[in-house]
């Protein structure tokens, strides 16, 4: 038996790609309004933080 056929039998199944591509796109939109919308001194921050030499930092 194949695969397809499985999916075929679960009643409801269309509904999971359409959860599934909302779920992505909210978050697409969520992460595209953060990354327009933070602090620009954060963002110079979180860039120099490979370059800083014995300097532990922690943030939580």
């Amino acid at each position: 038996m194949k695969f397809i056929n499985y999916l075929q039998s679960i009643a409801g199944v269309g509904v999971f790609p359409m959860i599934g591509l909302t779920i992505f796109f909210t978050f697409f939109i969520v992460l595209v309004i953060w990354a327009l919308r933070v602090n620009k001194d954060y963002i110079n921050n979180m860039k120099n933080i490979p370059l800083e030499k014995g300097k532990e930092t922690t943030t939580l």
